[in-house]
C-alpha cells in the first residue's frame, strides 16, 4: 500500500506541469448588450417598476393627505439623515414618485405608465412578441393626454389632483377658448373616438317594427349550411394557393348577409400563421387553348354538387318574344348602302405590262435549295428542369416574414414563383401598410437572407402585390434550342422574331424587332452582351429566308462577331469594292452609316410611288406583282444594322457616327432598316438623349452604378442584377427581369457553317455607294495646277517624317489657308495619308531619294 502510495503522489506533480492556464473570454459589450440572458435581466426589471409603480399610485390614492406636506421637500426626503416618515407602502421613494406622477404630471391618468413597462418587460422576459410595443405606445400617449385633461375638467376645484398639473392646465386653457359647453363637447366627442380607435365596438341599430299589411306569414330563412370546400383540380401543377390571416387586433371580424349581421369569433392570441406555397411551370404556358378539360371538370363539379337520386332541373325556357304591332304612326327606317367605288386603274404602263393570271412573287426562289439549320446544331446545357429546393425556399420565406416583423410590417398572403436563376416572392402586405416601407427595406431584406441581387418591385404591375427577387443558389443553364423549339418561336407571325430568355415564371420571352423597332443594350464586361447579341443573330437565322433579311455587322472589336464571315453571300450586306463585310474600321463604319441613310431614302422614294406607308405594305404590293420591276420596283428585305461596341465609336468619330446613327432611328423603322446598338459604358455622353428619345426597348445587364441603370432604363436595378446572363429588359413600358439563353461560340460556328456550305448569291448585298465630300475635294486637284510650293512642302514632310498643317505654316511661313490646300495637294498625290483628327498625318514616302524618283520619274 506505501508503495502504491507513493507511486501516486509521484505522478501528481508531472500531471500539473502539463496543465495549460485557462484562456479567458473576452466578451465586448455589444455581445453583452445581445446576449439572451440580457434581454430576459431587463424585462425582469421592466416588469418590477410596473408593480412597484402600481403599488406606489394605489397607496398615494388613501395616504395623500398625510404625505403631502413632505413631499413638497423634494428629493432631499430620499437622503439617509432626512427623518422624514411617510405613511405610503414603498416608503419615501413611493411617496415621492407618486407625487411627481399625479400632482405634478397626468393625475390618476399616470396608470398608464405601468402597463407600458409591463408590455415592454413580458416582450422582454418572454423572449417573443406577445404585445405590441408600438401599438400600445400609441394608445396609452393618447389615453394618457385625454383622460388627463377629461378627469381635471370633470373634477375641477377638488383637492385631490385627478388630472394632474398638465390635465389641469390643458384644461384651464380649453375652459378660456372654448367654454364650459365647447370643452364638454369636444371631450366627448374625442372619448368616443378613443373607445372607437381602441375597441372598434359594433354598434346594433334597433329594427322598427312593421305594420302587418300582408296575411302570408314571412318565411324564415332555414340555416345555411357552410360551404364545403371545393375539390383539387387534377392534372394542374403549381397552383398558387394564399391563405389570408386576419389583423384585427384579437377583435372578430364582422360580415353582412341577407341584410343580417353575422359575428365571427376572434382568433386565438398567437402569432398569425402564413401558410407558403410555391409556383413552378414546366413549360413555357404556350399549348395552345383547349376548353375541353375546362369543360370537364365544370361537369364533374356539377356532379358533385347533385345530391344522388335526385333529378335535377329542368333548364328554364324563356317566352318567344312576339314581335311589335306596326302602328300607322310607325316610321320606317331605309337603309341605303353607298354603291361601291370602282377599282383604282393601276398606274399607267404597268397593268399592260403584268399578264393575266400570273402566279405570285416568291423571292425565296432565287435560292430555292435553301435549308434552313435545324437544331441539332444546338446543345441542351445540362437539365431544363428547374432546380427547386424546398428548404431554401422555406428558409428565404421565414426571414422575409421575420425581417418585416422586425420592423412592425404584417403580411397576409405570400407565394413563391421559381424562376432559372430567381425566386419571386409575392407578398401582400396587411390593411394600412405603405409601400414605401417595404420598398426602404431593400438593404435589410438582402442583409437577412444574405443573397447579392434582391430587387423589390413595389407594386408589381397589374397584380395587388409586392414582389421580391430573391437569387437561387442552384441556377438553371437557359438553353437556346430550348427557346426555339418552343411552339411560340416556332409557329411566330413575327416580321422578326427574336428569343431573349425566359422570365422567372419559366415563360419564354419572344417578341418581334420590328415592333421595339430598335434595340438598345448596356452591361459591364464579362456580363452576357456579347451572348446576347448571338442569341439574337440565331433567332433570326434560324427564321428568316436569306433573301428576306440582311445583316450590318459593325464590330470594333475585331473578334466577337467575325464567326459570321462565313455566311457573307447569304445574310451580310457590305459597301461596293470593300472585301470584308465585318466592318471594324471607324472610317469604314461612318461611310456604312451614311449608305444605310442614303439606302432608307430611296426606300421612301419607292414607298411613295408604290402609295405605301411601310414595307410591309410594299412587298405585299410587290408580290401580287402590283409593282412594275422595270420601273424601279423590288422587293425589300428587313436591314438590321448590328454595333458592338457604339462607345468606341462615338470616342473616335464623335459626331460623324451620332448622327447617322439619329437619322436611322427616327426615320428607318417604316422601311426595314433596324438597329441594334451594345456598349460598355452607358453614359450620357455616349448615349446621347436624341438616341435614347429613338431607342424605345432596352435592355440592361449587370453595371456597376445606379447612374448607369438609370440611363440605360430610366429606373434602378441593373445594378442589383447577379452577371452571367442575368438582366432586365423595357419593353412596352415595362421592365421585366429575364435570364438570357446562352448559345455557346461553337454552336454559333456550327449554323454558320451549316449556312454557309450551301449556295448563296453570287455576291453580297451591296448598299448606295457613299462619297465622302471632303475626300473627293481632295482627289479633285489637277497634278499639274500644283502650287509652285508643292516640291518643297513635299521635301519638308519627308525630311520631317511629320505629316502636319502647322509644320509647313512654321517652316515655309505660310498662311493657313494655303498651307491647308498644300496639303490636300500631298494627299491626293499619295505623300501624306488621310487625316486623322487632331493627329499628325501619316508620311507614306520614307526617304528623299524616294520622293525624287516620285517627283521626277
Amino acid at each position: 500500500m506505501a508503495n502504491r502510495l507513493k507511486s501516486k503522489k509521484s505522478q501528481k506533480p508531472a500531471a500539473d506541469k502539463k496543465l495549460k492556464p485557462e484562456k479567458e473570454s473576452q466578451v465586448t459589450v455589444k455581445q453583452l448588450v445581445k446576449d439572451e440572458r440580457t434581454h430576459k435581466i431587463t424585462g425582469a426589471v421592466f416588469l418590477l417598476l410596473a408593480i412597484f409603480l402600481f403599488i406606489a399610485f394605489t397607496s398615494y390614492l388613501f395616504t395623500w393627505k398625510e404625505d403631502q406636506d413632505k413631499v413638497f421637500h423634494g428629493a432631499s426626503i430620499l437622503l439617509p439623515s432626512s427623518n422624514v416618515k411617510v405613511s405610503n407602502l414603498l416608503g419615501n421613494l413611493g411617496a415621492l414618485v407618486s407625487h411627481e406622477f399625479f400632482f405634478k404630471g397626468f393625475g390618476l391618468a399616470s396608470y398608464f405608465f405601468c402597463s407600458i413597462f409591463f408590455i415592454i418587460g413580458v416582450n422582454l422576459l418572454f423572449a417573443r412578441r406577445i404585445f405590441s410595443i408600438s401599438r400600445n405606445l400609441r394608445y396609452v400617449l393618447a389615453g394618457l393626454l385625454f383622460f388627463s385633461v377629461a378627469a381635471a375638467f370633470v373634477t375641477h376645484g377638488m383637492d385631490f389632483p385627478w388630472g394632474g398639473a398638465v390635465g389641469d392646465m390643458i384644461s384651464d386653457w380649453l375652459t378660456r377658448f372654448l367654454g364650459w359647453i365647447g370643452t364638454a363637447a369636444l371631450l366627448l366627442v374625442a372619448g368616443l373616438a378613443y373607445i372607437i380607435w381602441r375597441f372598434n365596438p359594433v354598434f346594433h341599430v334597433p329594427s322598427l317594427p312593421k305594420k302587418e299589411q300582408a296575411a302570408a306569414p314571412v318565411p324564415v330563412p332555414e340555416p345555411v349550411e357552410p360551404e364545403k370546400p371545393a375539390p383539387k383540380e387534377k392534372g394542374k401543377k403549381g397552383a398558387k394557393l394564399f391563405v389570408d390571416e386576419s389583423f384585427n387586433n384579437g377583435k372578430g371580424n364582422v360580415l353582412k348577409e341577407d341584410g343580417g349581421i353575422v359575428a365571427i369569433a376572434p382568433p386565438l392570441e398567437e402569432e398569425p400563421h402564413i401558410e407558403f406555397t410555391v409556383t413552378e411551370r414546366e413549360g413555357s404556358g404556350e399549348a395552345p387553348f383547349d376548353p375541353d378539360p375546362i369543360l370537364a371538370e365544370a361537369e364533374e363539379e356539377d356532379d358533385i354538387d347533385e345530391e344522388p337520386g335526385e333529378e335535377p332541373p329542368p333548364p328554364l325556357k324563356m317566352p318567344p318574344i312576339p314581335p311589335l304591332a306596326k302602328t300607322p304612326g310607325d316610321l320606317q327606317l331605309e337603309i341605303k348602302t353607298a354603291p361601291e367605288p370602282p377599282a383604282e386603274p393601276e398606274a399607267a404602263g404597268e397593268e399592260s405590262l403584268i399578264p393575266e393570271n400570273m402566279p405570285d412573287y416568291e423571292p425565296t426562289l432565287d435560292l430555292r435549295d435553301y435549308k434552313y439549320p435545324g437544331l441539332e446544331l444546338l446543345e441542351a446545357h445540362g437539365s431544363e428542369k428547374i432546380v427547386q429546393d424546398p428548404s431554401e425556399l422555406e428558409a428565404n420565406k421565414n426571414q422575409i416574414i421575420n425581417t418585416l416583423k422586425n420592423y412592425d410590417i404584417s403580411i397576409s398572403k405570400i407565394s413563391a414563383t421559381v424562376g432559372p436563376t430567381v425566386t419571386l416572392y409575392e407578398i401582400v402586405p396587411a390593411a394600412g401598410v405603405r409601400i414605401s416601407r417595404i420598398k426602404n427595406l431593400e438593404d435589410d431584406i438582402a442583409l437577412s437572407l444574405a443573397a447579392l441581387g434582391i430587387r423589390i418591385i413595389a407594386p408589381i404591375p397589374g397584380k395587388g402585390t409586392i414582389g421580391i427577387e430573391v437569387p437561387n443558389v442552384k441556377k438553371t443553364v437557359v438553353s437556346m434550342r430550348t427557346l426555339l423549339s418552343s411552339d411560340k418561336f416556332q409557329h411566330s407571325n413575327f416580321n422578326l422574331p427574336i428569343a431573349i430568355g425566359k422570365k422567372i415564371d419559366n415563360e419564354n420571352f419572344i417578341v418581334d424587332l420590328s415592333s421595339m423597332p430598335h434595340l438598345l443594350m448596356a452591361g459591364a464586361t464579362g456580363q452576357g452582351k456579347s451572348v446576347g447579341l448571338n442569341a439574337i443573330l440565331v433567332s433570326l437565322l434560324y427564321k428568316k429566308h436569306p433573301s428576306q433579311l440582311k445583316l450590318v455587322l459593325v464590330d470594333p472589336k475585331k473578334v466577337e462577331l467575325s464567326i459570321y464571315r462565313t455566311i457573307e453571300k447569304h445574310f451580310l450586306a457590305k459597301l461596293p469594292g470593300e472585301e470584308e463585310a465585318i466592318i471594324t474600321d471607324t472610317k469604314k463604319v461612318v461611310h456604312t452609316l451614311n449608305a444605310l441613310c442614303i439606302e432608307m431614302d430611296n426606300r421612301y422614294d419607292l414607298l411613295k410611288e408604290a402609295n405605301a406607308r411601310n414595307i410591309k405594305e410594299y412587298n405585299e404590293k410587290f408580290i401580287k406583282r402590283r409593282l412594275n420591276p422595270q420601273k424601279g420596283h423590288q422587293y425589300l428585305p428587313f436591314i438590321v444594322l448590328v454595333v458592338d461596341e457604339f462607345a468606341d465609336l462615338i470616342m473616335t468619330a464623335g459626331k460623324e457616327i451620332e448622327m447617322p446613327i439619329a437619322r436611322l432611328a427616327q426615320l428607318a423603322r417604316a422601311v426595314g432598316i433596324h438597329l441594334i446598338i451594345a456598349t460598355q459604358r452607358p453614359s450620357v455622353n455616349i448615349i446621347t438623349g436624341t438616341i435614347k428619345a429613338n431607342f424605345p426597348a432596352r435592355i440592361g445587364f449587370k453595371v456597376s452604378s445606379k447612374i448607369d441603370s438609370r440611363t440605360i432604363l430610366d429606373a434602378g436595378g441593373a445594378d442589383q442584377l447577379i452577371g452571367k446572363g442575368d438582366m432586365l429588359i423595357s419593353y412596352n413600358g415595362e421592365i421585366t427581369r429575364l435570364q438570357c439563353a446562352f448559345v455557346d461560340t461553337p454552336e454559333v460556328e456550327a449554323i454558320t457553317q451549316f449556312i454557309g456550305r450551301q449556295r448563296g448569291y453570287p455576291e453580297s448585298y451591296k448598299l448606295p455607294e457613299y462619297v465622302d465630300e471632303k475626300e473627293m475635294e481632295a482627289k479633285d486637284f489637277d497634278l499639274g495646277d500644283r502650287d509652285p510650293l508643292f516640291e518643297e512642302a513635299a521635301r519638308l514632310i519627308v525630311v520631317n517624317q511629320l505629316g502636319s498643317t502647322s509644320l509647313i505654316q512654321r517652316k515655309m511661313k505660310l498662311g493657313y489657308n494655303r498651307a491647308g490646300r498644300l496639303m490636300d495637294q500631298l494627299e491626293a498625290a499619295g505623300v501624306v495619308g488621310p487625316g486623322q483628327g487632331s493627329k499628325p498625318r501619316d508620311v507614306l514616302i520614307k526617304t528623299e531619294h524616294e520622293l525624287e524618283h516620285y517627283l521626277n520619274p
